[in-house]
This record gives C-alpha cells, sequence and structure tokens, in this order.
C-alpha cells in the first residue's frame, strides 16, 4: 500500500523503505552450474514480480492451496493441480525448515 509506506517512511523499523526495492540472490553451488541456476532464479522472480490479475496468477493460487492444505482447511474439488509448484521448490532452491523436517 504506497499510502502506508508514505506513512511510515523515516520511522524507526522502516528503514528499507528509504532503499530502492531489491532482492539480493546469493548461491552457493559449483561454478559449473552457478550461472544456469542463477538466471533460472532471475526467471522465477521476474514471473512472480510481474503484476497480473488475480484469475491468472497461478503462483498465488497454488500457495494459497498448500496453506490450506497446511492449515487443514483444502477442499479438493477434483483440481488437476497436484503437488507443489511452488518455485521455492525446484532447482534445488532451499525450503524453510518445518517441525516434521
Amino acid at each position: 500500500d504506497p499510502i502506508k509506506e508514505e506513512m511510515m517512511r523515516g520511522k524507526p523499523g522502516y528503514e528499507h523503505l528509504n532503499e530502492p526495492l531489491h532482492i539480493l540472490v546469493e548461491a552457493e553451488l559449483p561454478i559449473e552450474i552457478v550461472d544456469t541456476r542463477l538466471m533460472q532464479a532471475r526467471e522465477i522472480l521476474d514471473d512472480l514480480l510481474t503484476p497480473m490479475e488475480e484469475t491468472h496468477d497461478f503462483y498465488k493460487k497454488q500457495q494459497l492451496r498448500e496453506l490450506a492444505l497446511l492449515n487443514g482447511t483444502l477442499r479438493d474439488e477434483g483440481s488437476p493441480m497436484s503437488g507443489s509448484v511452488s518455485p521455492y521448490n525446484s532447482l534445488g532452491m532451499k525450503r524453510a525448515k518445518t517441525r516434521e523436517g
């Protein structure tokens, strides 16, 4: 929300609002694959940061589906989507640790 961002700018804890939007991507991989993986990460980030209509936002739909599954509120109505397609599960990217793992 740009209005809220402007109100918070300059307050303690919101120093990041004074910087241009950026993403730091680091990779600890063998040299022969690091460039390929970084380019794949850039493509995923470009997809995620490109605004689109909610009805076409595949990643958001899948994240909401995974959240419902974790919360035990998933109502699977014959959805053809199965399994996680989160960009964080592919390309060897790390996922957040959960209690099970």
